[in-house]
Protein backbone atom coordinates (compact mmCIF):
# COMPACT_ATOMS: atom_id res chain seq x y z
CA UNK A 1 0.00 0.00 0.00
CA UNK A 2 1.42 3.31 -0.87
CA UNK A 3 0.96 6.54 1.02
CA UNK A 4 -0.38 9.91 -0.43
CA UNK A 5 2.17 12.64 -0.07
CA UNK A 6 1.79 15.77 -0.46
CA UNK A 7 3.70 17.60 -3.67
CA UNK A 8 3.47 21.16 -4.62
CA UNK A 9 2.01 22.61 -7.69
CA UNK A 10 5.50 23.68 -9.18
CA UNK A 11 6.89 19.91 -8.33
CA UNK A 12 3.72 18.70 -9.29
CA UNK A 13 3.91 20.37 -12.75
CA UNK A 14 7.98 19.23 -13.22
CA UNK A 15 7.16 15.77 -12.86
CA UNK A 16 4.46 16.36 -15.65
CA UNK A 17 7.14 17.83 -17.64
CA UNK A 18 9.67 15.29 -17.31
CA UNK A 19 7.09 13.37 -18.08
CA UNK A 20 6.30 14.24 -21.54
CA UNK A 21 10.06 14.63 -22.68
CA UNK A 22 10.15 11.07 -21.71
CA UNK A 23 7.75 9.84 -23.60
CA UNK A 24 8.64 11.34 -26.67
CA UNK A 25 12.30 10.41 -26.01
CA UNK A 26 10.54 7.12 -25.81
CA UNK A 27 8.89 7.32 -29.31
CA UNK A 28 12.20 7.87 -30.38
CA UNK A 29 14.34 5.25 -28.88
CA UNK A 30 11.30 2.46 -29.75
CA UNK A 31 12.17 3.43 -33.56
CA UNK A 32 15.73 3.25 -33.43
CA UNK A 33 15.31 0.00 -31.75
CA UNK A 34 12.96 -1.14 -33.85
CA UNK A 35 15.54 -0.12 -36.84
CA UNK A 36 18.48 -1.68 -35.77
CA UNK A 37 16.34 -5.21 -35.14
CA UNK A 38 15.90 -5.37 -38.54
CA UNK A 39 19.20 -5.22 -39.37
CA UNK A 40 20.29 -9.30 -38.25
CA UNK A 41 22.37 -10.47 -36.05
CA UNK A 42 20.82 -8.84 -32.37
CA UNK A 43 23.79 -10.69 -29.91
CA UNK A 44 26.51 -8.11 -31.55
CA UNK A 45 24.15 -5.44 -32.55
CA UNK A 46 26.10 -2.66 -30.08
CA UNK A 47 22.95 -0.23 -31.47
CA UNK A 48 20.34 -2.53 -30.69
CA UNK A 49 21.41 -3.56 -27.38
CA UNK A 50 22.58 0.15 -26.42
CA UNK A 51 19.00 1.25 -27.30
CA UNK A 52 16.88 -1.79 -25.08
CA UNK A 53 19.09 -0.81 -22.21
CA UNK A 54 18.12 2.60 -23.16
CA UNK A 55 14.63 2.60 -23.95
CA UNK A 56 14.39 0.31 -20.08
CA UNK A 57 16.09 3.29 -18.27
CA UNK A 58 13.38 5.93 -20.13
CA UNK A 59 10.35 3.55 -19.17
CA UNK A 60 12.11 3.06 -15.53
CA UNK A 61 12.00 6.79 -15.08
CA UNK A 62 8.18 6.90 -16.57
CA UNK A 63 6.98 4.90 -13.84
CA UNK A 64 8.63 6.25 -11.37
CA UNK A 65 6.89 9.62 -11.96
CA UNK A 66 4.07 8.22 -12.62
CA UNK A 67 4.42 6.84 -9.37
CA UNK A 68 4.78 9.56 -7.71
CA UNK A 69 2.15 11.66 -9.46
CA UNK A 70 -0.69 8.92 -8.59
CA UNK A 71 0.48 8.94 -4.96
CA UNK A 72 0.41 12.65 -4.45
CA UNK A 73 -1.80 15.11 -3.35
CA UNK A 74 -1.46 18.36 -4.83
CA UNK A 75 -0.79 21.40 -2.18
CA UNK A 76 -0.23 25.34 -2.90
CA UNK A 77 2.44 26.36 -0.78
CA UNK A 78 1.48 29.68 -0.76
CA UNK A 79 -1.79 29.10 1.00
CA UNK A 80 -0.14 27.11 3.98
CA UNK A 81 -0.46 28.90 7.56
CA UNK A 82 2.64 30.07 9.00
CA UNK A 83 2.14 29.11 12.52
CA UNK A 84 3.88 26.18 12.54
CA UNK A 85 6.93 24.41 10.83
CA UNK A 86 4.43 22.40 8.21
CA UNK A 87 4.52 21.00 4.27
CA UNK A 88 4.71 23.63 2.29
CA UNK A 89 6.34 26.16 4.84
CA UNK A 90 10.17 28.26 4.53
CA UNK A 91 11.63 27.80 7.88
CA UNK A 92 15.00 29.83 9.34
CA UNK A 93 16.95 27.25 11.37
CA UNK A 94 19.82 28.26 13.48
CA UNK A 95 22.42 25.47 14.36
CA UNK A 96 22.82 25.52 18.06
CA UNK A 97 26.49 24.29 17.95
CA UNK A 98 28.19 26.35 15.44
CA UNK A 99 25.37 29.34 15.23
CA UNK A 100 24.82 28.91 11.10
CA UNK A 101 21.57 30.11 10.28
CA UNK A 102 20.01 27.49 7.18
CA UNK A 103 16.86 28.12 5.28
CA UNK A 104 14.73 24.82 4.02
CA UNK A 105 11.29 25.27 2.62
CA UNK A 106 9.54 21.88 3.72
CA UNK A 107 8.47 19.86 1.10
CA UNK A 108 7.46 16.14 -0.11
CA UNK A 109 9.58 13.18 -0.61
CA UNK A 110 8.41 14.07 -4.13
CA UNK A 111 9.72 17.04 -5.24
CA UNK A 112 12.45 17.82 -2.62
CA UNK A 113 15.08 17.69 -4.56
CA UNK A 114 13.28 19.29 -7.56
CA UNK A 115 13.90 23.28 -5.77
CA UNK A 116 16.70 24.64 -4.25
CA UNK A 117 17.06 25.13 -0.67
CA UNK A 118 14.22 22.27 0.61
CA UNK A 119 14.54 19.74 2.21
CA UNK A 120 11.92 16.60 2.25
CA UNK A 121 9.48 16.30 5.30
CA UNK A 122 10.42 12.25 5.63
CA UNK A 123 14.03 13.36 5.89
CA UNK A 124 15.44 13.64 9.26
CA UNK A 125 15.77 17.22 9.85
CA UNK A 126 12.50 17.88 8.14
CA UNK A 127 10.91 15.50 10.38
CA UNK A 128 12.16 16.30 13.21
CA UNK A 129 11.59 20.31 12.20
CA UNK A 130 7.57 19.44 11.68
CA UNK A 131 5.14 21.26 13.99
CA UNK A 132 7.81 23.79 16.07
CA UNK A 133 6.85 27.32 16.01
CA UNK A 134 9.33 30.00 16.55
CA UNK A 135 11.33 29.83 19.74
CA UNK A 136 11.67 26.23 19.38
CA UNK A 137 14.77 23.65 19.49
CA UNK A 138 14.66 20.29 18.55
CA UNK A 139 17.30 17.61 17.58
CA UNK A 140 17.65 15.62 14.70
CA UNK A 141 19.23 12.78 14.13
CA UNK A 142 21.33 11.63 11.51
CA UNK A 143 24.06 9.78 10.12
CA UNK A 144 26.58 11.66 11.33
CA UNK A 145 24.98 12.54 14.90
CA UNK A 146 22.50 14.59 16.21
CA UNK A 147 22.30 17.76 15.51
CA UNK A 148 20.43 20.53 17.42
CA UNK A 149 18.24 23.47 15.98
CA UNK A 150 16.24 26.65 16.78
CA UNK A 151 13.39 27.78 14.39
CA UNK A 152 13.51 31.31 13.80
CA UNK A 153 11.38 32.55 11.63
CA UNK A 154 8.50 30.46 9.37
CA UNK A 155 7.29 32.03 6.18
CA UNK A 156 5.04 31.35 3.57
CA UNK A 157 6.47 30.12 -0.02
CA UNK A 158 7.40 32.03 -2.63
CA UNK A 159 6.62 29.11 -5.26
CA UNK A 160 2.56 27.36 -5.47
Amino acid sequence: MHDIMPISQTGHEKLKEELVKLEAEAVVVRQRVKEAREQGDLKENAEYIYGRQNLGFIEGRMGEIRGKLNFSRITDCTQIPCDKAAFGTVVTLRNTENDSKVVFQLLGPHDADLTDDSISILSPVGDAMLDHVVGDTFTATVPRGELEFEVLEISKSEIK
